[in-house]
Formats: C-alpha cells, structure tokens, sequence
C-alpha cells in the first residue's frame, strides 16, 4: 500500500535511518519548539503500538504503564501517570512523576490537569490536582 502512495507521500528517516512517510504540506513545527503537556489516557496507542518507547520513556522505567494509569507527557517525553479518584462529591487527579520535576513543568502539568478533571469529573466539587511521588506497583519490579 505505501509504494503505491509513495509518489503522493513525503518521506523522511528517523535517527536510527528507518523510512518515515507523511502526507505533502504538513506543518511541521521548528525542530526547537516544545511539545505542549499532554495527558494520555490509559492504553493509548503511543504505549500500546511505539515500536520503540525509549523515545518517549526511558528503557529501565517499569509500571509507568501499570493498569488505572494514564500517562503524562512533558514536551513529548514520558514524566509521570495520573489517575482519577472519586470520593463522593471530590475528585482528585494524582500526578505520580518519574523524576523531579521542574516548576515550569509542574505548573503546566497542573494546568492541564485541572482542564482535564473538569472534563473528567464536571460535577465534583471540589476538585484537586495532587502531585505525589511515583510507587512502583508489586508486579512491575
């Protein structure tokens, strides 16, 4: 199917020389800019289907992908998971990041997970994003 759009299709390599395709005229943002945080929710493809996560997680991290877990990225890079919890009317995002982070990135990601519980829980009140530190589950050891 691809050599049969290959005339249609803009090609590129990535860093380890393997043929990228991608449609002609898509904007493509100056190498320098950073990727907004983002929120991923628990099986997202980027985990599921990455050939090579160790572009977006570091290979010894294990439990990042544990079940009840989505990820967070911070400009493209797997930093954290998150998770929903209900209390009755409360709701809370836990935020558990890999490594320290930084306070720019800890407000963006505050930020945005503050949209995100709206989305996810628009009739809990009060609502919290919580910040604590990464616990590795028993089975991802």
């Amino acid at each position: 199917m691809l050599e049969r759009l290959r005339p249609r299709l803009r090609t590129f390599r990535d860093e380890r020389g393997r043929e990228l395709f991608d449609v002609p005229g898509a904007p493509l943002p100056d190498p320098e800019t950073p990727a907004p945080v983002r929120f991923l929710p628990e099986y997202d493809n980027v985990q599921l289907g990455h050939d090579d996560r160790g572009r977006i997680a570091p290979p010894d991290l294990r439990g990042w992908t544990e079940v009840g877990w989505g990820s967070v990225l911070v400009d493209g890079f797997g930093a954290a998971r998150w998770k929903v919890e209900r209390d009755g009317e409360r709701a809370t995002l836990w935020v558990e990041p890999f490594a320290k982070v930084g306070p720019s990135d800890r407000a963006e990601i505050s930020e945005e997970g503050e949209r995100l519980l709206a989305f996810h829980a628009p009739d809990a009140d009060p609502r919290a994003v919580r910040f604590r530190t990464f616990r590795r589950s028993a089975s991802s050891r």
